[in-house]
């Protein structure tokens, strides 16, 4: 069954739209078709009928005056041939060349003064429409027999050949208009595929031709270019992130380098624990560069993770409680404050806040955690370098420094910032610096459990 509609169903969208218009239009043609013939042959009959009739009243009148002529000239307008039948059945008067038989045995019935009815007389080839009139009251009065021939036109196939002919051309019409319209349209999609088939990711700068107007294939045609635009600056950001990576692995590696070849080449000149000190900083920077970037790796696979509500006061005084022996940190935490999220995303958040609010603080760091108007908010605020307006947003991206904090950012990844900011979004909030007074603050907005 499947097998045979995939048969009749084409594949293409131009030959379903077609079969869709040809489907369509015959169920308007086909019954226009009907009724057309309906019509002209019930006009033509109704037409042939008056005319006979009056043809036959007025040979009737002629009977009954004795004025009838045989043979019957000039035959009575809306008649072809006049018969005058007698009480035995045979001709009394007869117009020229009817006056060998009788056209018809047919009388009106009962009462009725006429009848009419369609005769084939012989072995005619066409057929007559005939008024039967009786031409008076009395008993064996004749009967006017009034015949004219229906035109060929409704007394063959030929009214329905025409017909036919017209309706299968106006579906063929139908069809080529339907074929030709989805085909116009449609290769302008054939026009994006075939751009888009050459596109690739060594070359992401390429559009598609966008056509003019509000149509489906224009906002189509749009959404792809919107989407070529994102994949283009996605893989920039991929490259651009890789670089960077390589760079900042790159560093520590070399340093662990240096201090091998160091000690290979002068052994009697190395003071091992100074080595071994130097070599575990470097592992440990390698160790949270490449912890940041699986955490970055996870977060971005976009899977989903479980959520449940998490204190965001609470959290705030653990991770300020595990930075004690750095610089102080002050925590504004007296009350709940409930968020639906990941424990440890937002722990992670709130530690890299606090790690780079140590790092760059000269002697505070005050953390304050408020529920304002159905939204969390988290402040990290340091007493150190104030961020220029225009780096507030640059220092959320990965392995971004500003050039005035290599010299003091020891310890840091890079990625701290860019993973927070990161979490944030995928919690429906918000991270943003503002400037202060006193330095600088970082605002983590989240909405509140309901």
């Amino acid at each position: 069954m499947s097998l045979r509609r995939a048969a009749v169903w084409p594949r293409s969208i131009r030959g379903r739209v077609t079969l869709l218009a040809l489907g369509v239009a015959g169920l308007f043609l086909i019954p226009l078709a009907v009724a057309a013939d309906t019509v002209i042959r019930h006009a033509v009959a109704t037409s042939l009928a008056r005319e006979t009739r009056e043809a036959a009243s007025r040979a009737a009148s002629a009977v009954r005056a004795s004025t009838l002529r045989n043979p019957i000239s000039p035959v009575p307008e809306g008649a072809d041939l006049i018969q005058v039948i007698g009480p035995g059945g045979h001709v009394l008067a007869a117009s020229d060349g009817a006056d060998l038989d009788p056209i018809s045995t047919t009388r009106p019935a009962g009462r009725r003064r006429v009848a009419q009815f369609t005769a084939c007389p012989g072995a005619a080839a066409r057929c007559y429409e005939v008024t039967a009139m009786v031409t008076g009251a009395t008993p064996g009065a004749p009967l006017v027999y009034a015949a004219k021939r229906a035109p060929l036109l409704v007394s063959t196939p030929a009214l329905e050949a025409a017909i036919g002919l017209q309706t299968a051309a106006l579906a063929a019409l139908v069809g080529w208009v339907a074929w030709k319209a989805s085909d116009r349209g449609l290769r302008t999609i054939d026009n994006i595929k075939a751009e888009l088939a050459h596109i690739t990711v060594s070359d992401l700068s390429r559009r598609v031709a966008e056509p003019r107007g509000d149509t489906e294939i224009a906002r189509l045609a749009r959404t792809v270019n919107t989407t070529l635009a994102r994949l283009e600056n996605s893989v920039e950001q991929q490259r651009r992130f890789a670089a960077d990576a390589s760079h900042e692995l790159r560093t520590p590696i070399a340093g662990l380098r240096a201090q091998l070849e160091e000690a290979r080449l002068h052994p009697e000149h190395t003071d091992l624990a100074v080595l071994v000190d130097g070599a575990l900083r470097d592992t440990d920077r390698l160790q949270n560069i490449i912890t940041d970037l699986l955490f970055m790796a996870r977060l971005g696979s976009g899977g989903p993770a479980a959520q449940e509500r998490v204190d965001l006061a609470r959290l705030a005084a653990e991770e300020a409680e595990r930075r004690r022996g750095r610089v102080p940190v002050e925590t504004d935490a007296r009350e709940e404050v409930t968020v639906l999220g990941v424990s440890t995303h937002l722990s992670r958040v709130i530690g890299n806040l606090l790690d780079n609010a140590q790092r760059h603080a000269d002697a505070l760091v005050r953390v304050e955690v408020r529920a304002r108007d159905g939204t969390a908010v988290l402040t990290v605020t340091n007493d150190g370098d104030r961020i220029p307006e225009a780096d507030r947003e640059r220092v959320f991206q990965r392995f971004a420094r500003l050039d005035d904090s290599r010299s003091r950012d020891r310890g840091g990844t890079g990625l701290g910032l860019a993973i927070a900011r990161d979490v944030a979004i995928a919690h429906g909030g918000t991270l943003h610096a503002e400037d202060v007074p006193e330095g600088t603050r970082f605002v983590l907005r989240l909405p509140t459990a309901g």
